[in-house]
């Protein structure tokens, strides 16, 4: 591994730190649903009159808005769907999101996960020992930070970073691990025709409707199958 100064390696991790927090600070009341709602015919006009640009703009400023942690991921993806449907819209949403993600993934592997992980591999008791279970179950344990909805996106992307995931194993957990909230996301916004027509608000609650909650629950708990299954038969072997 080549000797870089530990400061440019960090200088990515600390600039999307920076910008996230310059972020909250101006944009929180900016990308709004009531922002949404005021420009939704412009949109609109200008989706119909240049649809391929309109989708290279709208995937870009998602990949804006994840790589940096910005405020307003929410009604990015409800966005998404209202400009281009359910489908192709979740996909639109969900290639800006897994694109955005890796940023700070590779940021936080390249400034701090490749030297930590080194000193976890090379360690002793306790912090080996917990080093070792993370790499056997890499998979079941990105998909479970994709699923559980208690683990904010970005904490989602630099967790994985710091424990020297491969990059391959995060991209396809991450793009396959946000797809029940990205669906869900986007086909709320994809009604949010009759919603402007209303004047109302969309109803996230939606989430905690048995129909959408429990099949994810049931996810969740497939996900963790293969640790538990490894944590039972490891208690069985003492």
């Amino acid at each position: 591994m080549s000797k870089t100064n530990p400061i440019v390696r960090l200088l990515p991790l600390i600039i999307i730190l920076a910008v996230a927090i310059l972020g909250v600070v101006y944009l929180r009341d900016e990308l709004t649903f009531d922002a949404l709602a005021a420009n939704r015919e412009a949109l609109i006009a200008f989706r119909d009159a240049n649809y391929p640009i309109t989708v290279l703009a709208f995937v870009g400023i998602y990949i804006l808005i994840a790589g940096f942690s910005l405020p307003g991921a929410t009604i990015a993806s409800l966005t998404g769907g209202f400009l281009f449907g359910t489908f192709p819209g979740v996909f639109y949403n969900m290639l800006g999101a897994t694109i955005g993600g890796t940023a700070i993934f590779l940021a936080a592997r390249w400034g701090l996960g490749e030297n930590l992980s080194a000193k976890m591999q090379g360690a002793d008791g306790i912090v080996k020992k917990i080093k070792k279970e993370i790499d056997e179950n890499q998979w079941s344990m990105l998909f479970l930070i994709r699923l559980v909805p208690a683990v904010p996106f970005f904490m989602a992307n630099l967790i994985p970073g710091f424990l020297g995931v491969p990059l391959h194993r995060f991209v396809v957990s991450t793009f396959l691990g946000i797809i029940p909230g990205a669906l869900v996301l986007t086909s709320v916004g994809a009604g949010l025709g009759e919603v402007f027509a209303r004047g109302d608000t969309p109803d996230l609650g939606v989430f905690l409707e048995p129909k959408i909650f429990l099949p994810v629950l049931g996810l969740i708990a497939l996900a963790a199958l293969p640790i538990i299954i490894k944590a039972v038969r490891g208690k069985k072997g003492l």
